[in-house]
């Protein structure tokens, strides 16, 4: 599942569709074709009104041949019953709703990703292997959670959103918290908050960059969550977001779910800025110098 319905503010345009590889690939075809590699059957793209006519011819072109590919839009609309649409909202809903979307077209095991982050293919393999073994029991939820060190996950060109992770001495997350603006300042990073004050993270965290594995029950938990996120009425609903770490952190305080945190020693890139697109180029093409990728990635 890969959420690509953001509409690259920062960026500036639809980085989703930026090429990066030397053939034209776009930075989400490597994770598609890491997936692929690591026993993933199908992908769900997750999308919205822009982004998804260009994905689709894209993607139809490249790997609609190779295995099964489906599209959900994330909408503001519908709610659920007796829930009206805040007036004054108009960007979606968050992260945590964009998985909610593709409750009727997914009923087996499912990875989620983010479309502007390059994980690497030790970090799909790592969580292919998880979710191979995990048991969906009834008394609680098992979660596979791919955790990068925090340092490497910033950006040169301005801040980034991570979930800050605390584990226990066993490697199951105790808290995980969504920061939407971390940056480095000097040799420290911390993040800023609503009211504009700069909070060091412990040297050493791990992040989370959305890169999940659930069972499918996690829908009827989502659908829940998602009622209650949106009895905050106005005016808060105007700006805030169903964040996916948020509202796993809320199992986790609940005793609803286990969360293993899965380390990888894949380094990460991204684009979350139009200045981050020369250093992904330059990064997918030292992959391909090293044998890593193919310089066509499907072979066309």
């Amino acid at each position: 599942m890969v959420m690509a319905a953001g509409l690259g503010r920062r960026f500036g345009g639809l980085k989703q569709i930026e090429p990066v590889g030397p053939s034209g690939e776009i930075l989400l075809e490597y994770s598609v074709y890491d997936a692929l590699a690591a026993g993933f059957k199908r992908v769900v793209f997750i999308v919205s009104r822009q982004t998804e006519e260009p994905l689709r011819e894209l993607m139809q072109a490249r790997i609609g041949g190779i295995c099964p590919v489906d599209y959900v839009q994330q909408r503001l609309l519908p709610l659920p019953p007796g829930v009206d649409l805040p007036p004054s909202r108009s960007k979606p809903w968050g992260t945590a709703h964009a998985v909610l979307c593709c409750a009727h077209h997914v009923q087996s095991r499912f990875a989620v990703i983010n479309a502007d982050d390059f994980y690497g293919r030790g970090s799909f393999l790592v969580l292919g292997t998880y979710m191979s073994n995990i048991e969906d029991r009834q008394a609680a939820l098992d979660i596979g959670m791919v955790g990068f060190p925090l340092e490497n996950t910033l950006t040169e060109h301005g801040f980034v959103a991570r979930g800050v992770c605390t584990l226990d001495q066993d490697g199951y997350l105790l808290q995980v918290r969504e920061r939407t603006r971390i940056e480095r300042r000097a040799d420290r990073v911390g993040h800023v908050d609503s009211l504009g004050r700069w909070t060091p993270i412990p040297a050493g965290s791990l992040a989370s960059l959305n890169m999940w594995g659930f069972p499918p029950r996690f829908f009827q938990h989502l659908e829940v969550g998602f009622r209650s996120f949106l009895t905050a009425g106005e005016p808060e609903l105007a700006e805030r977001e169903f964040f996916l770490p948020d509202f796993v952190n809320q199992l986790i305080q609940e005793s609803t779910a286990r969360v293993r945190a899965l380390p990888t020693q894949e380094a990460w890139f991204g684009v979350t800025y139009r200045e981050d697109l020369p250093r992904a180029r330059e990064r997918i093409g030292a992959l391909i110098d090293a044998g890593v990728y193919p310089r066509s990635l499907w072979g066309a």
